[in-house]
């Protein structure tokens, strides 16, 4: 996948096929814009994708924390087949640009644009004056064909960045993964740690998501984690661990079953299926650990068995379909 970033002055080499937009979370909706463009090499265009290198909701002073990372977004684009990824610079300058001079300059001039889809939603260009009536009305001037694409539902509901968001940020994991057609995730390098859980007979993985990535409430979750292509069944805690850490640096502590091995320094990513309790402070590590074993011991029948041990709830079966990480 070819990705053009830092730059204004570009040029495709062929025709493209173009989804635009901000595609926080690549979620289903999303996916199915990148379906439509992916279909279109069959006709010897370049699948792209246009987004932009800042989120318009941070720029704007909106919205902080993302669904996925850019490192993310690339990965989850170049494994759905797109071939060209454009990280367009966000800044005073280019968000004025007028809707129409976009659709002249970069769409038909610069990405020779002969398809493209987009949602009822879209909006780019100056004060997000450009929409979907806008692309249609200039179709025939430029030589593109316009798609118009329908909402994609989950649950009943339409899905979009905004609903994700608010199901990570109350930890329904079950939810999120519904409308992003995967469970969410977690990436970063295994960091060190205070090596407490080696101590007490249960090693764990730490990682230090980066700064703009939003994290569910802190507790503990089953999970799942993926390293160099393989996955070990895991449970994790997001948090600050309290009970040994005064740093309050949130973070990703995971036990993975069945693994033997060093971990410091190599990728990991986390997949949080489910919430199982909050996080909170014992009284000393001997009642840390005898939790540990618990929350250790359920995680292996969820995993297992697809079953969810609540502590104060009892037991009830779990919902989770077996998702395929696209980070695999």
């Amino acid at each position: 996948m070819q990705i053009i970033e830092h730059t204004t002055e570009f040029q495709l080499p062929g025709k493209s096929a173009v989804a635009i937009g901000k595609f926080d979370g690549v979620h289903l909706g999303h996916r199915e814009l990148l379906t439509r463009i992916v279909e279109q090499k069959q006709n010897q265009y370049l699948a792209t994708v246009f987004t932009f290198d800042t989120s318009a909701s941070a720029f704007f002073g909106g919205e902080e924390k993302e669904l996925t990372t850019k490192a993310e977004k690339r990965r989850l684009f170049e494994a759905m087949g797109i071939d060209v990824l454009i990280e367009f610079p966000l800044n005073r300058e280019t968000a004025a640009t007028e809707p129409e001079v976009f659709v002249e300059d970069y769409l038909a001039g610069r990405m020779h644009t002969a398809y493209i889809c987009a949602g009822y939603d879209l909006s780019f260009g100056r004060q997000g004056k450009g929409n979907y009536e806008l692309l249609a009305k200039y179709a025939a001037r430029y030589g593109y064909r316009a798609e118009l694409i329908d909402k994609v539902r989950a649950g009943g509901e339409e899905v979009s960045s905004t609903r994700v968001r608010e199901a990570v940020r109350q930890g329904q994991m079950e939810a999120a993964a519904a409308m992003l057609g995967r469970a969410y995730s977690v990436s970063g390098c295994v960091e060190h740690g205070k090596q407490l859980g080696r101590t007490i007979g249960m090693p764990t993985a730490n990682l230090i998501p980066e700064r703009d990535k939003l994290l569910p409430p802190n507790g503990v979750y089953y999970s799942k984690a993926l390293i160099d292509g393989r996955e070990y069944k895991a449970i994790s805690n997001v948090g600050c661990k309290p009970t040994v850490n005064r740093e309050h640096v949130v973070g990703i502590e995971t036990y993975l079953y069945d693994f033997q091995g060093d971990l410091y320094g190599r990728k990991m990513t986390v997949e949080l299926f489910s919430f199982r309790r909050e996080e909170r402070k014992f009284d000393d590590v001997d009642s840390l650990k005898k939790q540990m074993e618990a929350d250790i011991a359920a995680g292996r029948a969820y995993n297992d068995y697809g079953v969810n041990i609540g502590e104060e709830s009892g037991m009830r079966v779990d919902i989770r379909a077996d998702m395929r990480s696209d980070f695999v």
